[in-house]
């Protein structure tokens, strides 16, 4: 019989050196959309917060499963996806605090799982309120490495997940 724990959880924005170099060249090897969020909202990946109005944004593309292979050793092959996201158009803050990003999910979600050589397992749609609880209950198993949240409708990459 398996039996298995809840695991504490490390959420990952874009790493403050990965977001530097995505400002001159991003992982599609073009230079980043620069633009002035006017009402506020944009979903900015490199502090898990929410542009405020007036805020220098970027959009760049990112491959989060490719920087996660190249620190781990994994080898996603066919699974390595390149996708927009939002950052800080210059220096950023980073995460205002540890665990799950409070007032940046506004909607629906999917978590996605990968195993240690950066496969997908599965997927669950998850709801704000109930994104967390799913996240530590796909960790939960032995078998997933990383999770992934992305925007259920457009498929974007959000933040990474990974036992702390």
């Amino acid at each position: 019989m398996r039996t298995t724990t809840t695991p504490a959880l490390a959420v990952r924005p874009i790493d403050p050196g990965v977001h530097r170099s995505l400002l001159v060249r991003d992982d599609a090897g073009r230079p980043p959309v620069r633009s002035v969020d006017e009402t506020g909202g944009a979903p900015l990946r490199c502090c898990l917060s929410k542009g405020l109005p007036g805020d220098r944004i970027a959009l760049v593309s990112y491959a989060p499963l490719r920087r996660w292979a190249a620190e781990t050793g994994a080898e996603p092959g066919p699974y390595d996806e390149v996708g927009p996201v939002f950052v800080h158009d210059g220096p950023c803050a980073g995460v205002g605090g540890d665990g799950w990003p409070t007032g940046f999910h506004g909607s629906e979600r999917v978590l996605r799982a990968y195993d240690r050589r950066g496969h997908i397992l599965g997927g669950v749609p998850v709801v704000p309120e109930t994104a967390e609880a799913g996240a530590a209950a796909l960790l939960a198993d032995p078998e997933v490495a990383v999770v992934h949240v992305r925007a259920l409708h457009f498929g974007c990459f959000m933040h990474e997940v990974r036992r702390a």
